[in-house]
């Protein structure tokens, strides 16, 4: 997808990737950028930087209702959505300690706003016979956070419904791709390794920690191919393979790291 003249909703658009989606949006030459977040002070500061045409909207990207309403406004004012991030996530940094809430609220977050997304968005881009939707899942939903149980379910979840997505919609025109990063450097992954988490530094360990802006460039060379899954990082490709072809001996492998940053 080239983005000239595009309509886009990011959700998770206030800070890290979803802020770097928007503003790289608007420097492809989209009409209009939505940045929506559950921070909607944050939000509107992205969109006045950003100037015009983005704009910012309060969301629960969580809440069936308010991404209805999101759409159906969006589509009222534009006429159309062409691109979709569902960008919004959450992680808990819980094991087996991680309680019903947080295994509910990863769910909700990981996994129903892109079911909601996709439902309230996808009859529109149907009948106008056309349109794309990005997933933010992660390289946990191909491989494990290691130190978040919550996550890698969720995460696994959310490549797989975006799977199911791309074989039941592409022939009706509307693409999907799943976002796939390892290391991001967002408040995510930088608080974790701030308090000395072991999945945070697990991740610094296996490979580059990108900034935001970096993983926005392959996220749109991702949409200029229409590629399914988009990787920021090569050697998530190489991990994957691995897993795939030896399961034992990837399990093994990141066991050793795990021992060795455990001292």
């Amino acid at each position: 997808m080239n983005l000239t003249e595009r309509v886009v909703v990011v959700t998770g658009g206030a800070g890290g990737i979803g802020a770097a989606l928007a503003r790289r949006c608007v420097a492809e030459g989209a009409t209009a950028v939505v940045v929506a977040d559950l921070d909607a002070d944050a939000a509107r500061a992205v969109a006045a930087g950003i100037g015009r045409p983005a704009s910012a909207q309060a969301l629960d990207a969580a809440d069936e209702e308010q991404v209805r309403a999101l759409v159906a406004e969006v589509e009222q004012r534009y006429g159309r959505i062409d691109l979709f991030c569902a960008n919004a996530g959450v992680a808990t940094g819980a094991g087996l300690d991680a309680d019903a809430a947080d295994w509910e609220r990863s769910w909700r977050v990981n996994v129903l706003s892109h079911v909601y997304a996709a439902r309230a968005v996808l009859p529109g881009m149907v009948r106008r016979g056309g349109g794309y939707l990005l997933h933010t899942c992660s390289a946990a939903g191909l491989l494990t956070a290691v130190g978040d149980a919550p996550y890698t379910a969720t995460k696994h979840a959310a490549v797989g419904f975006a799977e199911w997505l791309s074989i039941t919609y592409r022939d009706q025109g509307v693409r999907v791709s799943a976002l796939c990063p390892q290391g991001v450097e967002t408040p995510m992954l930088t608080d974790g390794l701030a308090a000395g988490h072991l999945g945070a530094r697990v991740i610094a360990a296996s490979g580059a920690v990108l900034d935001p802006d970096v993983v926005a460039d392959a996220v749109i060379a991702g949409l200029a191919e229409e590629r399914f899954l988009i990787l920021p990082h090569p050697e998530v490709a190489a991990y994957a393979r691995r897993r795939a072809e030896d399961p034992d001996g990837w399990q093994s492998g990141l066991r050793k790291l795990v021992r060795r940053l455990r001292g």
